[in-house]
């Protein structure tokens, strides 16, 4: 909760969890130990009322706080907290010859007596000046320190501030850049001699009362005294009445809140309970406390069923005669997941009978008949022709093509070329013959 809205009666300090409330930011509704954002040093450089690095106490501080782009990554502890480097001395040699210098670092904390911290001087080797191929005459400063107070309370004074040499020329030739910069300030451009510097007003404190009326009080510091030292006149404190709850009214006495019931389902998503219980007697006082809180919970994913729509028409008899079958069919809707009824049967067939098929003996002799009969007539047709055109001659009947479908049913034909054709136009009839007979009549 905010701190704003402070419990009452107040709750005890505790660790944080992450189940706490779902406004926190650690809030996880999974639950589970807090997760590590940050890691925060915390170092006093000053106490209040002092000024910060005006004067640094030695060549380490200065580094610390001017030089941190000569902070290098090593592996040191981090129990051990150091200053940053100083700049590397001159070189013991004066010549070309090969020499070394120095440079050092302050231990400032040792966090763990346990943990050994490395060593605080640092060498490197070097040569005389002019013996480098780099250019020995540079002087390097370090950026411009936060300006000083004003040097009046009111008014128009100055202000200073100041910079240091981080290394001199190697060559050991002087800086001659300023180390000093001093400007015109103005602090409360309307005050007076006798005008009082005060700070903001802090927070208000607790209510003197636990119950009934009551004052509070909040205070403010003087920043600065006049200049014209007289008496400064300001109030530093300010006083106010506050009202708390009747007297006569009774703090809502709670017990502590019970463990989470199960939850509401035994898959998926659901609900789970706790609750609490009033101690005080509720006509003593009013107590707008919640007595019950609720909280979604997540189980496995509940099984799911297959589904099916509903069966189609029966086909119809895959036959025309005799017995056959016909079938019905249906759909998947939903497939079954998480362990669900797996899907049955989608397709579905049955016995059909249809008018009985013309089989046997008798249908053998009767197309026998039919057959002979055939014969005769086209012999006959032949006679006629043979008559009717005497000059007109034709080859013999072809064989039948082959039956145009399967079964159900199809059609064969043959042809009888003409041979012959007679010149006399009175035979005009003479020509190609051609007969169609039924095939595969039986059903499919």
């Amino acid at each position: 909760q905010s701190p704003n809205k402070p419990t009452v009666p107040q709750e005890k300090i505790r660790p944080l969890t992450s189940l706490d409330h779902p406004q926190s930011p650690f809030y996880d509704p999974e639950g589970g130990s807090i997760k590590l954002v940050a890691r925060v040093v915390i170092e006093r450089i000053a106490r209040k009322g002092e000024q910060c690095n005006i004067v640094p106490d030695n060549i380490d501080d200065i580094v610390a706080d001017l030089a941190p782009e000569e902070k290098e990554e090593d592996d040191t502890p981090e129990t051990c907290i150091y200053s940053n480097w100083s700049p590397w001395s001159a070189c013991s040699s004066s010549t070309c010859e090969k020499g070394k210098r120095m440079r050092q670092r302050m231990l400032k904390a040792q966090l763990d007596l346990s943990v050994p911290c490395p060593d605080t001087q640092d060498f490197q080797p070097c040569m005389g000046p002019g013996c480098s191929d780099e250019d020995g005459s540079t002087c390097m400063m370090s950026d411009w320190i936060t300006w000083s107070p004003c040097s009046v309370s009111c008014g128009m004074g100055t202000r200073s501030r100041e910079r240091y040499v981080k290394q001199f020329p190697e060559d050991g030739s002087m800086c001659k850049v300023p180390t000093e910069e001093t400007e015109k300030c103005i602090v409360n451009e309307e005050c007076s001699p006798s005008s009082c510097l005060v700070t903001e007003w802090g927070e208000w404190d607790e209510c003197s009362a636990s119950c009934g009326m009551g004052m509070k009080r909040r205070h403010r510091m003087i920043k600065m005294t006049p200049a014209d030292g007289s008496m400064c006149k300001a109030e530093t404190t300010e006083a106010e009445k506050c009202m708390m709850p009747e007297c006569h009214t009774i703090p809502c006495l709670l017990s502590s809140w019970s463990e989470w019931s199960d939850c509401s389902v035994t898959c998926g998503k659901g609900m789970r309970t706790r609750q609490r219980m009033l101690k005080s007697a509720a006509e003593l006082g009013d107590c707008n406390e919640e007595l019950e809180q609720a909280e979604k919970c997540m189980l496995p994913e509940c099984p799911i069923d297959c589904e099916l729509t509903e069966w189609s028409q029966w086909s119809e008899c895959n036959t025309s005669c005799g017995k056959g079958h016909m079938i019905r069919t249906r759909m998947i809707k939903i497939e079954p997941q998480f362990g669900g009824t797996a899907c049955p049967e989608t397709v579905q067939r049955t016995k059909c009978r249809v008018r009985k098929c013309l089989r046997g003996p008798g249908m053998e002799k009767r197309r026998w008949k039919e057959a002979r009969e055939k014969r005769r007539s086209e012999q006959a047709k032949k006679n006629i022709d043979s008559e009717q055109y005497p000059v007109c001659r034709l080859k013999p009947w072809t064989s039948w093509t082959e039956c145009s479908t399967l079964c159900g049913g199809g059609i064969q034909e043959r042809y009888m070329m003409v041979k012959k054709r007679s010149k006399s136009t009175q035979f005009t009839s003479c020509k190609d013959k051609k007969e169609l007979r039924a095939c595969n009549v039986h059903p499919c």
